[in-house]
């Protein structure tokens, strides 16, 4: 997964923002990205994926922290339920079209969903801390894009909703392994089977929240996080989290050589630092 962004790729413009229903704001190391169409209630497309995918390609290597939010009292409602029509929303594909008559290649389809995985995965480098503002329901791809965050700051009016069992689908924008990840196998079976809602207080309590706080605390309780991650060593925290993304996946002895490796890394360009200062 690509660390850094590519100078020679030019980030999407206002106006295919605007059409993929987003928002983004870069100033110095922080990138804030604001899931814009309040008119759909901040529901989602595919357009909005490979966007949010495109963003991931192009962010200035400067930039430490991304912050993800919706615009108004809500986060997200999922996906919008156009897509699912043969037409399609506007301008973009239906991700239905051609399926019940054959017309339509399976491993097409999939190909076109990689692509919108992308949006979500670039949001777990190692060189980024990904935090998702959430307020409102974040339902379906949304509870999978907050997911998709190192961590996840709620308003107390906040409420997850993994919605797609009960619409015949399953959650496929890369949701089901840190759902499972952070409340094991059955408290996940019983979120998705039922699509019930889970609540600010018991996310936290399940420890899909790091932090729940007055709706009108929200910002500040973010920018106090965004500060807190720049006031620490960039290396050092890229380091720190490549090992603990990795560890859920290693044995113990895997993990120890991880860390070994990591602070050899560490000490020598902190020596080097150090022999540079001295020169």
């Amino acid at each position: 997964m690509a660390q850094a962004s590519n100078a020679s790729v030019a980030p999407p413009t206002d106006d295919e923002l605007g059409r993929a229903g987003l928002g983004l704001a870069v100033e110095g190391q922080v990138a804030r990205i604001t899931i814009s169409r309040p008119e759909r209630r901040n529901a989602m497309t595919g357009r909005t994926w490979t966007t949010l995918a495109e963003i991931g390609r192009t962010l200035p290597a400067d930039v430490r922290v991304v912050v993800v939010s919706g615009e108004g009292d809500i986060f997200s409602a999922g996906i919008d339920l156009n897509m699912f029509t043969p037409e399609g929303v506007d301008g973009e594909r239906s991700i239905v079209a051609g399926l019940a008559d054959g017309s339509a290649d399976p491993a097409d389809l999939e190909g076109y969903i990689a692509e919108l995985q992308e949006g979500f995965l670039w949001l777990r480098r190692p060189d980024l801390v990904t935090i998702a503002a959430v307020r409102g329901h974040a339902i379906g791809a949304g509870f999978q894009l907050a997911l998709s965050c190192d961590l996840r700051i709620l308003a107390d009016d906040a409420k997850f909703c993994m919605k797609e069992p009960a619409l015949g689908l399953v959650p496929d924008l890369t949701g089901t392994k840190p759902l499972v990840d952070i409340v094991g196998v059955h408290r996940a079976v019983e979120i998705c089977l039922t699509a019930r809602r889970v609540g600010a207080e018991e996310a936290r309590d399940l420890g899909l929240a790091e932090l729940v706080v007055p709706a009108e605390e929200l910002p500040g309780a973010v920018d106090d996080a965004v500060a807190a991650v720049l006031a620490t060593d960039r290396d050092a925290a890229t380091a720190t989290k490549a090992l603990l993304r990795q560890a859920p996946d290693n044995t113990l002895e895997e993990q120890i050589a991880a860390e070994r490796r990591a602070q050899v890394g560490r000490l020598t360009a902190l020596a080097a630092g150090m022999a540079a200062g001295q020169g």
